[in-house]
């Protein structure tokens, strides 16, 4: 009853709820990503949701579009702006999120949606994370975010899918937002997050 009415209710509400109540702040911060990054505050992005259904996910800018001498952009840490690491470090990249939530593209809580060229990659147990919705917080996020290894994240979201209920959804949406006050390990070795090169067990 939860899985399947109760919580897909609850993700529209709270996507409606906090687009309506964060709104004052989210004008704020549009107005501050357009004048830092001087054009659209926004950054969309195809990604992989549930049944490998593809949607946009909706954040704001955190980086540049510079690239180098061959029209290549450069690496995350080069083009991350000062701005965008604030950003990031309290998650108000995240907020425009709640637009996926009320269209259903995502929920909450359930594995962070990734990018749509590693869909070859996954392993067929890590497939399985594509079985539910993909969440703007998860299992994966609160034990470790970017501190942890692919494999490991993968092990969290796949245990998420076989364990979901609403006791393991209150415990991971409690302790996301401690780890608001408390940020740690938003990004990995070397200032950004390695992308996923596939799994070693096929």
């Amino acid at each position: 009853m939860y899985i399947r009415i109760i919580k897909p209710v609850i993700d529209r509400l709270v996507g409606f709820l906090g687009l309506l109540s964060l709104s004052p702040l989210l004008l704020v911060l549009i107005l501050l990503g357009i004048g830092h990054f001087r054009g659209n505050p926004f950054f969309l992005q195809k990604r992989v949701g549930k049944k490998e259904k593809i949607f946009y996910i909706v954040k704001f800018r955190t980086m540049t579009h510079v690239k180098d001498e061959k029209g290549k952009l450069l690496p995350d840490s080069l083009r991350l702006t000062p701005f965008g690491k604030f950003m990031r470090k309290y998650s108000l990249d995240e907020l425009p999120q709640f637009f996926n939530l009320l269209v259903g593209d995502m929920s909450m809580i359930g594995p962070r949606p990734l990018l749509v060229e590693y869909l070859s990659l996954y392993s067929e147990v890590q497939s399985r994370r594509h079985l539910v919705k993909p969440g703007i917080t998860g299992l994966a996020q609160i034990n470790g975010r970017n501190g942890i290894s692919w494999e490991r994240k993968f092990q969290f979201d796949v245990m998420y899918v076989e364990e979901q209920s609403f006791g393991l959804d209150a415990h991971i949406f409690l302790k996301s937002f401690q780890q608001l006050f408390l940020p740690k390990n938003i990004y990995g070795k070397g200032g950004e997050v390695k992308p996923f090169k596939g799994s070693r067990e096929k």
